[in-house]
């Protein structure tokens, strides 16, 4: 069910949703925070991706798009609830003039009572969420540093305004290559890595944190190889004595697997979509403390220890499907 409120109010939208429950038990109650997605246009694929997590963590959605600040103040409002909300209700703010600088007092009045909110920016991010009037309202608050126009210089930024309860879809990106990396880590030999290297797209966040997590974690020499032609992240080796721990993805879905003593392997390694990291970003709603640290620790390890060097795409092994 998808309900048009044109030329409207915040307060006129909660009316509805109040309605809508007595009349039709459209909305159920049972949800577990707000979350707050702040974009310019094309909401469409976010929503999606909203409502994909909200499976897993029934919410509230509002969506607070900002539309041309010229004009008078205007506020468009669509609510969509049953199967066009996924397992929550989804209510899009088209904020028009000068209400497109305030966007917390539409939200405000339709946030859930005693639930914790979230924030999310799908694309370019204020330039410091936790003061952002939004961000300011929200216990965690969800960048992403690889939808941003210069991404290694917006992670940069994440790094100089950081505060509890930020964080970043570029490093959900990178669980998947952290859990393989420690198990690896666990086989014999058991011995120290001595140096590490990281193989990326030069724009490429999630190379970047991925790198520093390494030079915080190990405390060694971490390479970051910003190689031309390549998509995200692609390969990882951490040296030590009996011979380098390798972990390659050729595509999008299956990586190469490689410990001295042990037999190669194929192992999963799917590219995430935003959905899915998404839904990893709604676990938990207290600080990050890993993300922080290599934030404030692991980039500056990475530029006193490290070195950046650039290559062509590098070869890649034929993994078989």
């Amino acid at each position: 069910m998808i309900i048009d409120m044109p030329s409207t109010t915040a307060n006129g939208v909660a009316k509805r949703m109040v309605e809508l429950r007595v009349k039709h038990g459209a909305i159920a109650l049972g949800r577990v925070l707000t979350l707050v997605l702040v974009v310019d246009d094309d909401v469409e694929p976010a929503i999606e991706s909203a409502n994909h997590a909200s499976h897993e963590h029934p919410c509230r959605i509002l969506v607070v798009v900002r539309g041309t600040a010229r004009g008078a103040a205007r506020l468009d409002a669509q609510i969509r609830v049953g199967g066009d909300a996924g397992a929550g209700e989804v209510i899009v703010l088209r904020t028009f003039g000068p209400l497109t600088a305030h966007g917390e007092s539409v939200v405000l009045p339709l946030l859930l009572p005693d639930a914790p909110v979230v924030a999310w920016w799908p694309g370019e991010t204020p330039a410091v969420p936790a003061e952002d009037p939004i961000g300011g309202l929200a216990q965690r608050r969800i960048t992403d540093t690889a939808a941003c126009k210069r991404p290694i210089a917006a992670l940069r930024d994440r790094a100089e305004t950081y505060r509890p309860g930020d964080t970043d879809l570029a490093w959900s990106r990178i669980t998947g290559w952290r859990s393989l990396l420690a198990a690896a880590m666990d086989l014999p030999p058991f011995e120290d890595v001595t140096a590490a290297r990281v193989v990326g797209a030069p724009d490429s966040p999630s190379a970047d944190l991925l790198a520093a997590w390494l030079a915080f974690a190990l405390r060694c020499p971490v390479t970051r190889t910003k190689a031309a032609g390549v998509d995200g992240l692609v390969n990882v080796a951490l040296d030590r004595r009996s011979g380098p721990i390798e972990l390659d993805r050729p595509g999008d879905d299956v990586a190469m697997l490689s410990v001295p003593g042990h037999d190669e392997r194929q192992v999963a390694l799917h590219k995430r979509l935003d959905r899915d990291c998404l839904a990893e970003e709604l676990r938990r709603l207290d600080p990050d403390e890993t993300y922080a640290h290599v934030l404030s620790d692991g980039l500056t390890l990475l530029r006193e220890t490290g070195r950046t060097t650039r290559s062509k795409a590098p070869s890649r092994r034929r993994t078989s499907r």
